[in-house]
Formats: C-alpha cells, structure tokens, sequence
C-alpha cells in the first residue's frame, strides 16, 4: 500500500504540475474572453434560475437541475478541501482555488450549452446528455466518447464517493467511537435509499438538502468571521500576499512555494466546483429547459454559489482564526484544521461535523446521477443496478482506506475526465461563441 500510494503521490504532482494546470486554467481564461466576460451576467442568470415555472407555480426544471449539480460540488472540497489545500500551499491556495472557480463559471456555461444542444431523448421521456454525447454525436468522436464515459465511472468511485465518505468518517470519529467499517456500511445504504429513487427522486432530495446544509454551514463561518473580525482585513492581504510570494508567516505555518500553492489551488478549484470537468453538464441535460443558452446561463451559477462564495468564506474563516491564533493549529493533520477553527464556538465541532456529514452525503447521491449517466450510455439500463450497488461499495472502501489514496484517486480520475471533455470545448469554441452572442 505505501508504493501504491508513493506512486499515486508522484504520478498526480506530476500530472497536476503542468500539464493539467495549463490546459484547465488556459480554457477558463480563454473562455472567458472568447464569451466577452459572460460573468457580468451572473445577476441575470440568479434571477433565472429562481424563476418559477408559469405552467404549475413550482421551482423550475433548470433549478431542479441546478440543485443535483450543486449537491454533487457542495461537498467535502468545500471544507476537508479548502483546509488541506490551505495546510499544503499556504493561504494563497485560497486565492487560487477562487480565481479558478470566478474563471470556470464561462468554462461551465460553454459545457452546459454543449450538453443541452447535444442531449438525446429516452424511451422513458427524459433527456440525457454530457460530454460524452457531445463528442460523439457533435464530432463524431465515438471512441473519446466511449473513455470519457468509462473515466466518469472511475470518477463517481473517487471524487463523488470515496472521498465523501471518508469525510463522513472523520466527521462520526469527532463525536463516536466506532469502527469506520460500520460507518461506511451505514453511509452506502443511507445512500441507497435514495439513489434506487433515481434521478427524479434524487433531485426532489437536493432541492431542499442543498439550502438546508448551507445555511447552517455557513452561519459558522460567519461567527468565525465576527470573532476574528479585527484580523479580517490582514487576512485578505495574507491571501492575496501569499497568492505570490512563499515567504512565511504567522511564526512560519504558511511558508509555502508558489508553485505549491498554485497547484493546489487550482487543483482544489476543480474538484471543488467540477467547471471543465463534465459532470455538471450532465445534470444541465436532464432540465426541460429548452433553450441552450437559457440552461448554461443557469448552470453556471453553479460554480459561483460553490466556490466563489463558499469557498471563499471557508477560506477567510479559517485563514482568519489561524492568524490570530497560530500555536493552536501548528501540528494538527490537514483535515482537521476546520475542526480546531469551529472548535472555538459553542457545539462548533457538532455544527461542523452535522454540515460535513450532509455535504458529503449530498454528494454521494448527486455523483451518482452522473454515474448513471455514463453507464447508460456505455451498457444502457441494464448496467445501471450493478452499477449502484458497485457504488455503495465504493462509499465503503472510502470510509476505510487512508486519506491519501482516497485524494489520489480521486486527482487521478478528475483529471483523466477532464481532458477530453476541455478539449471537446476547444472544437466547439467559435460555435458557442456565435450562438451565445445571437440570443
């Protein structure tokens, strides 16, 4: 186990190093000037995705959509995520992780206009689509359509399963003491008794766990904030400083490269709000909603509400408490920082461990929408039951196996997913371009 996860180490920093970082932060940049900075219509497209449907007074299809999307990304990246990448590269991952998720709204509205151009109907009435039908029926590319669904697959063993439910461990360790065999066990069925639902039941579940779990996340961090707030403005110029420079700080806890925190940010930036990954394109697919850029426009507010805002107060609240009290978070495990930061308010640690507990539970079920997907599109509807229970296993070994293979893993399968789906882009990136300045 320890070569397979030194080569797991050596293999992802080499991949996460260059290649990755370019191709990713290259087409969010390019995006977004190709899109003539479609991030100024972010207002816009709030309001669109809290539009009520005229037909029945209900949430809309594009906010049921929107919600699995938001389910599957508001997860562990949010919290374990940001504190590691925080422990690893300093706060200027913080800034990073920020700068990629402000960057990957344009990258997600041109995969979600992508994706709803490109869906096909089902004998049952519902609309599938994704990168993969993107590829094949958009460039005729069968074979690239055929691995990006097999590296979604291994992608919902790692990023929107494993991990989460490692995270779920550490949350139950907090308070119980009880063996993680169990609580893996009791996680993958809690998640069965939703995803056997299928994606109709899941969404009806995400609509309300989403602002439930971030509201009552979010109201720690504010405490945070307040009770830190004469460090406030220091720890924005800390993050941006160190965005820059690796000279240490705070009694040499954040001496840092650049590199490295270059690196982890983005890195983080991607798992946290998946732009340019392709998954969230194939819940944008299932909305009734028909016009392309209608849905990418609502889908791209995806990665503000994840990462832009809640990733950034997760950064602020923790980079804010360890400024103004270093010596407690000095020799602490990387996933544990966020703990020792609630852990100055009252029941802090509870209301932390209650909210990563839901995060990562929402993701386990909202990953398994895009699951599903690719395995429908691979094998059909046959491979969809074996899949769901290989899924629950997965939930299982994650709340087993140690922190850095399920994190290696789960780099590895990101960026496998991700490049043909950022290339796929690339070939469609005139025809976007156009379309989206037609409407």
């Amino acid at each position: 186990m320890d070569t397979f996860e030194r080569f797991l180490t050596t293999f992802q920093e080499y991949l996460w190093s260059f290649p990755m970082l370019f191709l990713l932060f290259g087409t969010h940049l390019y995006f977004t000037f190709r899109l003539r900075f479609i991030q100024r219509r972010l207002p816009a497209a709030i309001r669109l995705s809290f539009a009520r449907d005229h037909k029945n007074g209900r949430a809309s299809a594009g906010y049921s959509a929107l919600a699995t999307a938001l389910a599957a990304t508001i997860g562990t990246g949010n919290i374990i995520g940001i504190s590691t990448a925080i422990a690893i590269g300093g706060p200027g991952a913080v800034f990073w992780c920020w700068l990629t998720g402000f960057l990957g709204i344009a990258t997600c509205y041109a995969e979600c206009f992508l994706s709803v151009k490109y869906r096909v109907s089902g004998p049952d009435g519902g609309t599938y689509g994704g990168p993969m039908y993107v590829l094949a029926e958009g460039l005729g590319k069968k074979g690239a359509a055929a691995a990006f669904a097999l590296f979604t697959v291994l992608a919902s063993f790692g990023i929107g399963s494993s991990v989460q439910a490692h995270s779920i461990r550490t949350a139950v360790e907090k308070h119980v003491d009880i063996s993680p065999h169990l609580t893996g066990i009791a996680a993958g069925l809690l998640a069965g008794l939703v995803i056997v639902g299928g994606s109709r039941q899941i969404a009806k579940v995400c609509t309300w766990l989403v602002p439930v779990m971030s509201i009552l996340y979010l109201g720690g961090c504010f405490f945070l904030m307040i009770r830190h707030r004469a460090v406030l403005p220091g720890t924005i110029r800390v993050i941006v400083y160190s965005a820059f420079s690796s000279r240490a700080i705070a009694g040499g806890l954040f001496g840092r490269a650049v590199a490295t925190g270059i690196r982890t940010g983005i890195s983080r930036g991607l798992f946290t709000n998946e732009a340019g990954l392709g998954s969230i394109p194939m819940a944008a697919a299932s909305a009734g909603c028909s016009s392309p850029v209608r849905q990418g426009l609502i889908s791209m507010t995806g990665p503000f509400w994840d990462t832009v805002v809640m990733c950034a107060i997760t950064g602020i609240a923790l980079v804010s408490s360890i400024l103004d009290n270093p010596a407690a978070f000095g020799n602490l495990a990387p996933d544990s920082l966020c703990f020792a930061a609630f852990g100055e308010l009252p029941c802090g640690e509870l209301i932390l461990s209650v909210s990563l507990a839901l995060f990562a539970y929402a993701t386990i079920i909202g990953w398994n929408v895009y699951g599903v997907s690719a395995v429908r599109y691979l094998w059909g509807e046959a491979g969809i039951r074996a899949y769901q229970v290989l899924y629950m296993c997965s939930v299982y070994l994650g709340a087993v196996l140690s922190l850095n293979v399920v994190w290696g893993l789960s780099d590895l399968f990101n960026s496998l997913m991700a490049i043909p789906n950022l290339i796929c882009l690339w070939c469609f990136a005139s025809k976007i371009a156009r379309e989206t300045q037609l409407e």
